[in-house]
């Protein structure tokens, strides 16, 4: 269903093009960022499949033996932990015993330690100061972290860990938009930014301005936010939306 709508979404005229241009791994990539965590930085800095990178640390194989299993494993750690999942809820993700999980897990933070700090140091900050920030200092307050109902704290301590990440990558590209806006507006372009969803931007540009603009929005959106890794913004295009993603 989410592809039909896609394909719903259709430049003004044939003269014209939609672009797509979308972050990649945006929010693991905040993650690496903001942990100072050496594995993931150094994964990222030498432009690897953070998944597979995460794989060969976690079950201990080099990169080329890395299975498509070890991956997607690696790749639901990943993920799941941004959403501060535990072992309860990884094990249903991966249809695997609790105790596979929480191997899993452990040793995913015995070689990604800058991961378990900043997860432990953010709950600890949230529970002192009733917050968490974005690395653009916007504050999240969770006042529930310190509540008698320990549901109500799991809930919470999870919302803590995630928000500055998510936080930061919604920063990020509000703050390209802003720039785009700016920059679009000091040349001669009929190109017109159109949709914003989550990580992506959708545009509406002439076809023979297609790479000038192609350029400019790769560039504004890679270098809105710095971070410690490198911000890679993948392009597309296409007659509609679908395509163009």
């Amino acid at each position: 269903m989410g592809k039909e709508i896609r394909k719903a979404f259709v430049p003004r005229d044939k003269n014209h093009t939609l672009l797509a241009v979308d972050y990649s791994q945006i929010e693991l990539r905040i993650v690496a960022s903001i942990a100072e965590d050496k594995g993931m930085i150094e994964a990222f800095n030498n432009g690897m499949d953070i998944h597979t990178a995460t794989a060969s640390k976690v079950f201990g194989v080099s990169i080329e033996d890395v299975t498509k299993e070890q991956r997607y494993k690696a790749k639901s750690v990943n993920f799941g932990l941004i959403y501060g999942q535990g072992a309860f809820g990884l094990a249903q993700n991966l249809k695997i015993s609790r105790t596979e999980a929480k191997d899993l897990i452990d040793a995913y933070f015995e070689q990604f330690s800058g991961v378990k700090k900043y997860m432990d140091d953010t709950i600890n900050f949230c529970r002192e100061k009733g917050f968490v920030k974005t690395i653009m200092g916007r504050k999240r307050f969770i006042p529930d972290i310190n509540s008698n109902n320990q549901t109500v704290v799991g809930f919470a301590e999870r919302n803590a860990i995630n928000a500055p990440i998510q936080g930061s990558a919604a920063d990020m590209i509000k703050l390209a938009m802003i720039n785009i806006h700016r920059r679009l507006s000091t040349i001669d372009t009929k190109a017109k930014m159109i949709l914003q969803v989550h990580d992506e931007l959708l545009f509406d540009v002439p076809k023979e301005e297609l790479d000038k603009i192609r350029s400019i929005i790769k560039h504004e959106m890679e270098v809105a936010m710095p971070l410690g890794v490198p911000v890679i913004a993948e392009a597309g295009n296409g007659e509609n939306w679908l395509e163009a993603h």
